[in-house]
């Protein structure tokens, strides 16, 4: 059974920092996408960052337009993806979920919706403060 576990998640404030991570038991993602989404209230869930295997020890990555140069996604070892945030703002408040393919990619662009992922964890709620 696979699993993932989101960590990191707090209460910040505007313009500071956070880092989530994220686990993956159960199988092995070391070349499948693996991704990080949002779901502030009301809103459906949307893709914020994302990276698959390219070679050797090498990633890609993706971002949705809004995070791109504030946030930058890495994969930490065979089975984790770590967010790094910086410069977070109020708009940034939203419980953020990990996701990972259940397949590997070896081409192509990285998935953007709910529906490229097969795996997600149980999410780790960010807030920021104005």
């Amino acid at each position: 059974q696979v699993t993932l576990i989101e960590s990191g998640g707090e209460l910040v404030q505007a313009g500071g920092s956070l880092r989530l991570s994220c686990t993956a038991s159960g199988g092995t993602f070391s070349a499948n996408p693996m991704a990080w989404f949002r779901q502030a209230p009301g809103k459906e869930r949307e893709f914020v960052a994302g990276t698959r295997w390219i070679g050797y020890r090498s990633y890609s990555a993706d971002y949705t337009d809004s995070v791109k140069g504030r946030f930058t996604i890495s994969r930490d070892g065979a089975n984790g993806v770590a967010l790094q945030m910086s410069s977070l703002k109020p708009e940034d408040t939203a419980v953020y979920y990990c996701a990972a393919a259940a397949t590997a990619q070896a081409s192509g662009d990285i998935g953007r919706g709910v529906g490229d992922y097969n795996y997600w964890g149980q999410g780790t709620q960010v807030t920021v403060s104005s």
